[in-house]
């Protein structure tokens, strides 16, 4: 099977939101008035990203649920996305799968695939995802205020302590394990919630390489701190089958491969967060605040801060 067999048979649909669709040397995409592109890549590689023994339907899902996730985190609606596929061999009985994974996410989330490359290679996998979102309204980590609560939408660590199964480091009974795993492998980009907090929100980040590392990144473009209280953290960790507290802290604050999102908010929106969350089916945690002295401090029970290792996911650390 050729090169472009394999987007034939498996990458090329009629166009619905592009006015062109795959096939060009360039894909034309149209935003509505009013609206900004709103752009973001990321890069899956065998062996660092995932395993090679996932199934690829669930591959397929992941891959542009990472990239479904920065458009959350930025509160744009998805538009389209590119595909660059690098594969050993051009064998059906993987690509059916990882295709049908991925088009299903694709589909919805109404975002049309409009191009891309495919290539023989190390499998490696990399997305260019566009979304829309009216001038003006996208989130950013910036603008967090002193005063302002941090937030947290669904769990946090499950997807790292599947991993330590994998590795061999952890044991849990089966049904732990297969809720771990499904964090892991089939993450839930949180885009209507992202798309609910315009507005509500002062500052957003997606939660890939850690919380710690994440809201970090929103700590030093805003120019603030934060304290975030470890019980309400922990609280974040879904799977506790046999998981210490220490353990559960650690993995909520430095797992990663959580695609959750982390955000801050005024007080007085409280109400209205809680809201929005409850209208997109998807759970919120209020763990912390932020402060104007900068850094992050975890706090115990009684208010003093833990000494511990914040460091997130960092790929050439």
């Amino acid at each position: 099977m050729g090169e472009f067999d394999v987007i034939a048979r498996f990458f090329t649909r009629a166009a619905r939101r592009s006015p062109l669709g795959v096939g060009d040397d360039c894909a034309l995409l149209a935003p509505r008035a009013g609206m900004q592109l709103a752009v973001s890549t990321d890069l899956l590689i065998e062996g660092r990203h995932f395993l090679s023994t996932v199934d690829p339907h669930r591959l397929g899902h992941k891959c542009l649920a990472v990239n479904l996730s920065d458009l959350a985190a930025c509160g744009a609606e998805p538009l389209a996305f590119t595909l660059a596929l690098s594969l050993p061999q051009a064998d059906p009985d993987w690509l059916e799968p990882f295709s049908r994974g991925l088009l299903g996410l694709a589909d919805a989330h109404g975002c049309e695939l409009v191009g891309g490359d495919t290539t023989r290679g190390p499998l490696s996998i990399c997305i260019t995802v566009f979304g829309e979102v009216p001038a003006g309204q996208a989130l950013l980590r910036s603008g967090a205020r002193p005063g302002d609560d941090v937030w947290v939408s669904g769990s946090l660590g499950d997807a790292r302590l599947a991993l330590e199964v994998f590795r061999g480091r952890v044991g849990l009974p089966s049904a732990a394990f297969e809720a771990a795993r499904n964090r892991l492998e089939q993450p839930t980009p949180r885009v209507a919630l992202g798309l609910a907090l315009r507005g509500l929100a002062s500052a957003a980040a997606d939660v890939s390489d850690g919380l710690a590392g994440d809201l970090g990144h929103i700590l030093r473009r805003s120019g603030v701190g934060a304290c975030i209280e470890a019980e309400a953290v922990r609280a974040l960790l879904a799977v506790r089958d046999g998981v210490g507290e220490a353990e559960a802290l650690a993995l909520a604050l430095s797992g990663g491969d959580d695609y959750e999102l982390v955000f801050t908010a005024a007080p007085q929106h409280r109400g209205a967060v809680q809201d929005a969350a409850a209208q997109c089916a998807t759970s919120v945690r209020r763990i912390g605040r932020i402060e104007a002295d900068p850094g992050l401090r975890v706090l115990d029970a009684q208010g003093r801060p833990l000494s511990l290792n914040h460091a997130s996911f960092d790929h050439f650390a």
